[in-house]
């Protein structure tokens, strides 16, 4: 038994990372018809992003219900959480883990889930940062974002939706990785070592696939991102530069 075990939780948490995938390419095809309906352009804002996330998750009573269809008619809640996210955070404080999911309150029923979106790519700074000079007067809620998906080059490298600790995460070029796995603040969100020192993402041409941990400093997370930033190889990064509990996971 002691040699079977480890063998079957690998297993175990290789059936996992499937599933998460498949829930990832579900959000793919919903987020793909999005853009289709909207000219190419994905929502833009706080609470569309939030609600987006949600779908129709909500009760029947729910006062919101006829405000969020628009953004997104679909039954979110079966592909909302991977697999390997088992555990639900007891509040909004402290340190955050690798498998346990976040919960949105405050827009009708709560909603739990594990997968986070790409915040620039859903905000007014990013791939459509040029248009903000254009933009004048109010937001209105539920409106596209200035993002046309098609005009983005190299769509395979763009990251929207992945693993996460919580519905949304930046990246910067000036910020280094989390000195724990349990940090939140900037990479903290998306590095974590939820599937073997990778997490799943769904990127910009649809396409989902797993994603080393410091192969996270080299993807295109908005239009003036550095890809050769100094938490690369082509940046200069050295093993001993990483924290303690990431230098054993594969370098790019």
């Amino acid at each position: 038994m002691a040699i079977l075990l480890p063998t079957l939780q690998r297993v175990r948490n290789q059936a996992r990372a499937v599933v998460c995938q498949a829930n990832l390419k579900q959000w793919g095809t919903t987020l793909a018809l999005y853009v289709e309906d909207n000219r190419g352009r994905l929502p833009c804002g706080y609470f569309d992003q939030r609600s987006l996330l949600r779908g129709l998750f909500r009760s029947e009573d729910d006062p919101n219900e006829r405000l969020f269809d628009s953004l997104n008619p679909v039954d979110t809640k079966g592909i909302a959480c991977c697999p390997m996210a088992v555990r639900v955070r007891p509040s909004e404080r402290g340190t955050w883990g690798s498998f346990e999911a976040w919960e949105i309150r405050g827009l009708g029923p709560p909603y739990r889930g594990s997968y986070g979106l790409n915040s620039r790519m859903f905000s007014l700074r990013g791939f459509g940062y040029e248009s903000f000079a254009r933009f004048r007067g109010p937001r209105r809620f539920g409106s596209s974002g200035f993002i046309n998906v098609f005009s983005v080059k190299d769509r395979a490298k763009v990251p929207v939706l992945l693993d996460c600790k919580r519905p949304s995460g930046s990246a910067s070029n000036f910020r280094g990785p989390p000195p724990t796995e349990r940090s939140l603040a900037y990479w903290g969100s998306f590095c974590m070592n939820r599937h073997n020192g990778h997490i799943n993402g769904l990127f910009l041409d649809w396409s989902v696939r797993n994603i080393g941990l410091k192969e996270l400093w080299t993807l295109n997370w908005y239009r003036e991102f550095d890809t050769s930033n100094p938490w690369t190889k082509a940046g200069g990064v050295l093993p001993e530069d990483w924290p303690q509990w990431m230098r054993s996971f594969k370098d790019y």
